[in-house]
């Protein structure tokens, strides 16, 4: 079983629905033993950096997933909840993440050339730096997927999966260990999403 942890700040629904899709049992909660009893945890997310934040550690939940992803469970941060997985966040100030992926999540306008829309919205083709990372074992090397995001993973080499283009190269997965992270909605993704979190759900747990 899947758990889709909610603490206010995620496209829910969405995602539940595509796990259903491809025949996975997932769940919606914030119940901590829920949570522990899952056999792999997604953490969604949409919008600032700074409340999610809040809202996940105040209710305990973000020492919640740091315990879960020290015990070797895999777990996914999608869109915000891949940026809440970095060390920290420069997005209207500077805010503590869970430190489970080395960087920092920065203004997307910093790296790209002046002109482009930003947010960056829309389809875009994976670069995929480790072909062989556990979650793309069913997608090809330019496989679109889609992105809606101003801030992105940065500082982060060791741990990058792919890579979009948008006038620079962009961070659109990492992982390390058991954690991985997609800038992109794999559920909104169409079926290269869905074969992004099948490959999710076939990862051998550890605990």
């Amino acid at each position: 079983m899947i758990a889709i942890i909610d603490y206010g700040v995620g496209n829910l629904f969405s995602l539940s629905s595509s796990l259903g899709e491809i025949g996975e049992e997932a769940i919606i909660t914030s119940d901590p033993e829920v949570i522990r009893a899952a056999e792999r945890i997604i953490l969604p997310g949409v919008g600032a950096f700074g409340d999610a934040a809040e809202k996940l550690f105040s209710r305990g939940l973000g020492e919640l997933v740091i315990d879960e992803a020290k015990r070797g469970k895999p777990i996914l941060g999608i869109c915000l909840g891949m940026q809440l997985l970095f060390d920290k966040s420069f997005e209207y100030g500077e805010h503590r993440g869970l430190g489970l992926i080395k960087g920092e999540i920065r203004y997307i306008g910093e790296c790209i050339p002046g002109g482009l829309k930003i947010p960056h919205i829309g389809w875009n083709a994976l670069r995929l730096e480790e072909p062989k990372a556990e979650i793309f074992k069913y997608i090809n090397e330019g496989d679109c997927v889609y992105f809606v995001h101003s801030y992105y993973g940065a500082d982060c080499e060791d741990s990058i999966i792919a890579r979009a283009e948008y006038g620079a190269p962009i961070t659109a997965a990492v992982a390390s260990g058991n954690v991985y992270g997609c800038q992109f909605h794999p559920e909104k993704s169409g079926k290269v999403g869905l074969s992004i979190l099948k490959a999710f759900a076939e990862i051998e747990v550890a605990v």
